[in-house]
């Protein structure tokens, strides 16, 4: 569904030299740099899939996404969704996918959303019968059929995302991009777009590229990821072999019931923190997290003692900072 190969943007930006003399040069003569947003990215997805894209900010996620879209040319390669050229930005494909923005808003702030819904109809030439169905079908989804005639800014943040998708939706697209669809969320709002987009793509097969800071939108929705990283491509393939690549360690905590552990106390492998509520936090090689759990168990008693996984957030961001997945 979607092929990109070697895919490249270059932006050119003036740099002004500080102070006023500096501006004054700077009409006679300018230095400008060159970044490069995206470098010779290449990955293929195939209809249905709902792939993961991350990266920290300004890895080229957002360029990407504009490039697939149509919305910005790129510098080199080449890109072919659902057999379109996104470049020549024909009719045909702007009515087979659709962009969601968590920053931007494709509605109206003064009108209803249900005028912006008739808009859009009449913009992608939507059979009557047709749009009355698939609204009322996403309207029932999403739980939003009260909110139609209010204006869209006087609706709740999540209510207004919701209402985004469903102008994304109205024309069925095959293939969605969705660039943080549920930024500023809150917990129970981000819950419901998630199982939403997850039922949506289960039943629909639409191809979905989701990016995201929020790693349980990945968690949940991902099985495969691709990470971009200084606008290339360090990684593609399955969200749980990231989780593997990470340093081999897992996490211990653990209330001391009395001064048995002093500020000091460190296992005998891995490291240890004391945190301000008395709590230790161990960071523990794999491997020896029985021999650690004994030596707690031997210094003293505990309230409490719990043995989890590093957080994905802390793998991802390891995997930023190396660069590339290990074998």
């Amino acid at each position: 569904m979607i092929e990109v190969e070697k895919l490249t943007r270059v932006f050119r930006t003036y740099k002004k030299r500080p102070g006023f003399w500096g501006g004054v040069r700077g009409l006679f003569r300018r230095d400008f740099e060159e970044v490069r947003a995206a470098d010779e990215v290449s990955f293929t997805i195939g209809e249905g899939e709902f792939v993961g894209f991350l990266g920290p900010n300004g890895a080229g996620k957002t360029t990407t996404l504009k490039m697939l879209s149509g919305l910005i040319y790129p510098t080199s390669g080449r890109a072919r969704v659902a057999g379109f050229d996104p470049t020549r930005r024909e009719n045909a494909y702007r009515r087979i996918f659709a962009l969601v923005l968590g920053q931007k808003n494709q509605l109206w702030w003064d009108l209803p959303a249900m005028e912006s819904f008739h808009l859009l109809r009449a913009i992608y030439g939507l059979p009557l019968d047709q749009f009355k169905r698939t609204l009322d079908e996403l309207l029932d989804l999403l739980n939003v059929r009260d909110k139609l005639n209010i204006m869209v800014r006087e609706l709740s943040l999540g209510e207004r995302m919701k209402m985004e998708l469903i102008a994304a939706l109205l024309h069925r697209p095959r293939v969605l991009f969705l660039d943080e669809p549920t930024i500023g969320l809150d917990v129970v709002s981000q819950k419901a777009v998630r199982e939403f987009l997850r039922d949506y793509n289960r039943r629909e097969r639409v191809t979905i590229l989701l990016t995201s800071h929020y790693m349980a939108d990945i968690q949940h929705l991902c099985e495969r990821v691709i990470v971009i990283h200084h606008g290339k491509k360090i990684y593609d393939g399955d969200l749980a072999r990231i989780a593997a690549t990470s340093s081999g360690q897992r996490i211990i905590r653990f209330v001391p019931r009395n001064s048995a552990f002093p500020d000091g106390w460190k296992p005998v492998h891995g490291t240890a923190r004391k945190e301000d509520d008395g709590e230790f936090l161990l960071h523990v090689p794999s491997e020896h997290i029985v021999t650690v759990c004994q030596q707690i168990l031997a210094t003293g008693p505990v309230d409490d003692l719990n043995i989890h996984d590093v957080p994905l957030e802390d793998v991802i961001s390891e995997l930023f900072q190396r660069g590339t997945v290990n074998p």
